[in-house]
């Protein structure tokens, strides 16, 4: 297991359905509908039967980073502030995307129109 991915895992105690949504909820806005939207493939890919408990464990470590106030650079941070948090989901997506059903996207699709109205086609290509 390489340093990187144990960081990640390392964050899987973080994890919280109810701190995720207090969060995406705090920095939607901010964090952009791309971030929002990973975060959203990621919780719904975690949600499903079908995956693995290992890429699970993958996507329940980054989410637990994103959660997290306190990270490599802090959210407030100009600019820079979620490309870390961006970085943690990109990994989780890369390493899970085959379990990403047509389902999941829906899902995540649906919920972003509730929180961020209409959303352009090409706002969220993040892979």
């Amino acid at each position: 297991m390489t340093k990187k991915l144990s960081n990640y895992l390392d964050y899987q105690k973080y994890f919280d359905t109810n701190a995720l949504w207090e969060k995406v909820s705090a920095v939607a806005r901010k964090a952009g509908v791309k971030a929002i939207y990973a975060v959203l493939l990621l919780f719904y890919s975690a949600t499903d039967s079908a995956v693995s408990a290992t890429d699970k464990a993958k996507i329940y470590g980054a989410l637990g980073y994103f959660i997290l106030p306190l990270d490599l650079i802090p959210d407030p941070t100009p600019i820079m502030g979620f490309s870390d948090d961006m970085a943690a989901l990109m990994w989780a997506l890369k390493a899970v995307w085959d379990n990403i059903t047509p389902d999941i996207h829906a899902k995540a699709r649906t919920k972003l129109t509730e929180w961020f109205g209409e959303v352009k086609e090409n706002d969220l290509k993040i892979m």
